[in-house]
């Protein structure tokens, strides 16, 4: 099955009782049983919602993984995977994640006796360093939150199965679409669903797909112990939502590429990341790695102040947090995603006070050429 096709053809069609094409919304929390322990499948809906379950199913099948859980949000989902392990354990993470996965294992992870380093998975030889005896995990985002690095994900699972380590893939910029993380050799894959999956800015949900029934198992058992379940109506919106990623991504991507060359070209652009450039470090392998370069783009130009100009003039581009929905959205970082992480620590990192980071939307890419062009005067 072709990835458009399996986009809406994937996981569970419809409804057997009415023949409706579309999965209903199980608004319900409780199912009758006949005897006690005797039902249909459900009992509760913390622990089974039908709605649920068919979203859970299509996200598995997208990214060809044993099984999915849909999460209240992407911070559950990755607080739900953390909580496979043990006080005393140490995790490996790409050294620019995301700011909110930055402050749950900084902040909230370190408190249950959770150690985490931070290493550019970029440089696997730096990772197979950073190694420490009781490290049971490799967590890497890829395209990274903003820089926009890509790792090796094949090189990175075939190092992690050497150390015996889980390798977990935050896989939100690039989408079961794009890249498929699980086939290429990682445990765990997880979104922010409230991005490119949702993509419509009216849902917030987190979802992860795991590669063994060993894993389903244990995350099962989290996931209905910490009750952070994905509601049936938000469900239903990412089944909506789904349907429609693969011409979204493409139209993404389509878009991104015009503005990341523009970009680029610009004299009030010190800086650049788009992994579809050629001038990007890992071009070659995101091309091998992923089908398309997604439509998140980051550039400098400076300064905070110059940053605050830009967002002064700019109409089409909506200065909000998130990213991959079908309008198009702009963030300083520094001061908004990656907040949390301290000034020092983002010094180091290249997350400038002009560091700005643009979520390409759908409309016409010569009207936000043109508002681009205006705010950059």
């Amino acid at each position: 099955m072709k990835r458009k096709t399996k986009l809406i053809h994937g996981g569970i069609q419809g409804d057997p009782h009415t023949g409706a094409v579309s999965v209903p919304i199980y608004q319900v929390s409780t199912y009758k049983q006949e005897e006690v322990g005797v039902h249909k499948g459900y009992e509760y809906s913390r622990t089974g919602n039908p709605t649920r379950f068919a979203l859970e199913e299509l996200i598995k099948d997208l990214e060809e993984g044993v099984r999915g859980f849909a999460f209240a949000s992407g911070m559950a989902a990755i607080n739900g995977v953390f909580t496979l392990f043990n006080s005393g354990d140490h995790v490996l993470l790409t050294d620019d994640v995301y700011g909110g996965t930055y402050r749950i294992v900084s902040k909230v992870l370190n408190r249950m006796g959770i150690s985490a380093t931070f290493v550019d998975t970029t440089d696997l030889e730096a990772v197979k360093k950073a190694i420490q005896p009781n490290t049971k995990a490799l967590y890497i985002e890829t395209p990274t939150n903003p820089l926009l690095k890509v790792t090796d994900l094949k090189a990175a699972a075939a190092l992690a199965t050497e150390h015996n380590l889980l390798m977990i893939v935050d896989n939100t910029f690039s989408t079961p679409y794009w890249q498929t993380p699980l086939a290429l050799g990682a445990d765990i894959v997880l979104h922010s669903a409230t991005k490119y999956i949702g993509g419509h800015s009216d849902v917030v949900a987190g979802l992860v797909v795991v590669n063994s029934e060993t894993l389903a198992e244990d995350l099962h058992f989290v996931q209905n112990s910490t009750g952070a379940v994905l509601g049936p109506q938000d469900s239903w919106l990412l089944i909506r939502g789904i349907k429609t990623l693969g011409l979204r991504m493409e139209a993404h991507e389509k878009n991104a590429a015009q503005i990341a060359a523009f970009l680029e070209n610009h004299p009030a652009v010190s800086k650049v990341y788009y992994p579809g450039l050629k001038s990007h470090a890992q071009h070659e392998l995101a091309k091998r790695q992923s089908g398309g370069f997604g439509g998140m783009i980051s550039f400098d130009v400076g300064s905070a102040e110059k940053a605050d100009e830009v967002l002064r003039r700019v109409h089409y581009f909506t200065l909000a947090e998130s990213l991959g929905a079908v309008e198009s959205l702009i963030s300083v970082p520094a001061r908004m995603t990656h907040a949390s992480i301290p000034e020092e620590r983002r010094a180091e990192l290249g997350i400038t006070p002009g560091l700005m980071r643009i979520s390409v939307g759908i409309e016409d890419v010569e009207d936000l050429i043109a508002d681009l062009t205006e705010a950059l005067k």
